[in-house]
């Protein structure tokens, strides 16, 4: 079972998590706050007094609000990953006219 074992608010809405498989990497959660029970962590000084349940093993704050390991896990891993250009965009830059040196 997934579980958050440390967080560490790292600045605006991202947080640094460490998970129980000694995977670790931050997670911008921006995008995951919505919904009446989220609404209030858009305000950055409540959405930094989250804290790790030893009960949930995730994060949760004052309000009830707590996010799935996984779900942050996932979140982790998909920010983590380079964007890979469309191969539309790859065309363009392979056939964008070179720059003389001279």
């Amino acid at each position: 079972m997934l579980e958050v074992v440390n967080a560490e608010y790292v600045a605006d809405y991202r947080i640094r998590v460490r998970f129980n498989t000694g995977e670790e990497g931050a997670v911008d959660l921006r995008e995951a706050l919505w919904g009446p029970v989220f609404e209030p962590l858009k305000d950055i000084a409540t959405f930094r007094r989250f804290t790790v349940s030893e009960v949930l093993h995730t994060i949760c704050w004052e309000n009830g609000a707590d996010l799935a390991p996984e779900f942050l896990h996932d979140k982790m891993t998909e920010q983590e990953r380079p964007e890979i250009p469309s191969e539309s965009e790859s065309l363009a830059v392979r056939d964008r006219p070179r720059s003389s040196d001279s």
